[in-house]
């Protein structure tokens, strides 16, 4: 096979994982990218190997799995989203929260966590505020240590919407990962404002 053979079959290859990997994400309910690719290439006999496609492929399959099957319910989804990160957010304003993930780049589905960054003094702060105010949270562990990784994850219901807060240390806040776009609260609010002017 010629060397620009295998490079068409390889690129098939990488849309027809991203395009199943999309589907799981957004039936299943997978939120992990990198698990839902490797799923994916297993299932299609693909070698993990051999090139997988990356999370902006994912995305790109995502977006447009989403306005076929799930229009108006994930726009829906989404507005619901975005109006209880700005509830959240504004009540924990003092632990400097930033939105990041689904529901702000708008690939959030009916299965996705609202995901919260905190940059607290400390990680107890935040647990001491959710105990004061008598509210209920599943603490769990980051799922690997990395350079980056949150010091705790504290995840919750709010108005039946599942939140997933990652709390970082506070000096973390000025250090940029790449490929995580997060916003305040404000660009939230502006957010949902253009939603709804454009469905108007």
């Amino acid at each position: 096979m010629t060397s620009r053979a295998n490079a068409a079959r390889a690129g098939t290859l990488r849309r027809e994982i991203a395009a199943l990997a999309a589907r799981m994400i957004a039936e299943d309910g997978i939120a992990d990218f990198g698990f839902a690719k490797r799923k994916a290439a297993r299932q299609l006999g693909v070698s993990l190997s051999e090139a997988l496609p990356n999370n902006a492929e994912i995305e790109a399959e995502l977006r447009t799995w989403q306005s076929l099957y799930q229009d108006e319910e994930q726009a829906e989804r989404l507005r619901e989203m975005r109006t209880v990160a700005i509830e959240v957010m504004t009540m924990l304003e003092p632990f400097r929260p930033y939105l990041t993930g689904g529901a702000l780049d708008g690939t959030a589905g009916r299965y996705s966590e609202v995901d919260i960054e905190l940059y607290p003094e400390s990680t107890k702060e935040v647990e001491i505020f959710f105990l004061n105010r008598d509210m209920a949270y599943e603490h769990r562990e980051p799922r690997r240590p990395a350079p980056h990784a949150p010091e705790a994850i504290l995840c919750f219901d709010w108005n039946d919407v599942p939140i997933r807060l990652s709390i970082y240390e506070g000096r973390a806040e000025r250090i940029a990962r790449k490929g995580c776009d997060r916003a305040r609260v404000a660009t939230v609010k502006a957010l949902l404002r253009e939603n709804e002017t454009t469905n108007e």
